[in-house]
């Protein structure tokens, strides 16, 4: 019987750590910024930006919240972005997704000056990231990582399996888990025999959205399975994993909610700390 994984102690730590860093930086009087873009009314957005706002408020990072209808446009949204930019003391900037869909998010995403890119979505943030040259991460793909380091797993040689290539978790930590050294497959709705790629897996980690992807039967003994996906089914929030079925076989299981999920907000404000360090050398 395997154990569940803690996400709120280790986003506790995280969180410490960025409480100690804004102290040093307000006493140089610079009190780093977070700004949020939320276009439209989706609920889990608008959930997601209020822990974002809570925890900053909570570490003492100041948090500015532009909300928008649906209806605005891109050339709208380039303009706004461009007036946020100049905020004094901004250290981050993130426009909330998904975004409308007649909005041309890439274009969207680019016009954000990579020195404020704390989701690090930006074409130039992306590219760095491949060439590990990067100083901030995805906070998914971070919050991963921070849990594999807080279990103390050597990265270098595991066999790896990511389950969804999307652009916000499995592509991006695919190459932070390659340039870790680690042997990464990936999987995606086309990729034949999953479950043959999972069972051979030391760590396996899902982002795809979709309840119960991940059942009991694809999981080899000792694994470690971490869940970053999120579905809502009748107003209740579920991850990709059948935890029950899984915690059978793995020897670390993450839950939702309480996996990933705090530790992704710990990791987003740790980006914003280490930019508006960056920003003020």
């Amino acid at each position: 019987m395997g154990q569940l994984i803690d996400g709120k102690l280790i986003a506790q730590k995280i969180e410490t750590e960025v409480a100690l860093q804004v102290a040093d930086l307000k006493k140089q009087k610079i009190t780093p910024t977070l700004a949020v873009i939320l276009v439209g009314d989706d609920k889990p957005s608008q959930t997601y930006v209020r822990r974002k706002g809570e925890a900053a408020q909570r570490l003492g990072i100041n948090f500015i919240l532009e909300k928008f209808p649906t209806e605005t446009t891109t050339e709208q949204l380039l303009k706004i972005i461009k007036k946020i930019q100049k905020t004094k003391n901004l250290s981050g900037l993130i426009v909330q997704l998904p975004l409308p869909k007649h909005i041309d998010t890439s274009t969207v995403l680019n016009a954000i000056d990579p020195k404020f890119d704390v989701d690090c979505l930006t074409n130039i943030n992306i590219g760095q990231m491949v060439m590990n040259t990067n100083i901030v991460m995805p906070p998914t793909p971070g919050a991963v990582l921070a849990i594999l380091e807080n279990l103390k797993i050597d990265l270098i040689g595991k066999n790896i399996t990511i389950i969804g290539m999307g652009p916000l978790v499995g592509k991006p930590l695919a190459i932070l888990l390659m340039n870790a050294r680690a042997s990464v497959t990936t999987c995606n709705s086309r990729t034949k025999d999953t479950k043959a790629k999972c069972l051979t897996a030391d760590v396996i980690i899902t982002g795809v959205g979709k309840k119960d992807i991940l059942r009991g039967d694809m999981v080899s003994p000792g694994a470690i399975v971490i869940d970053t996906g999120v579905e809502f089914v009748d107003g209740k929030m579920y991850g990709d994993v059948n935890v029950a079925e899984v915690l059978q076989k793995a020897d670390w299981v993450t839950p939702t909610p309480g996996g990933v999920g705090p530790i992704t907000v710990a990791k987003l404000l740790w980006n914003t700390v280490v930019c508006a360090e960056n920003i003020n050398k």
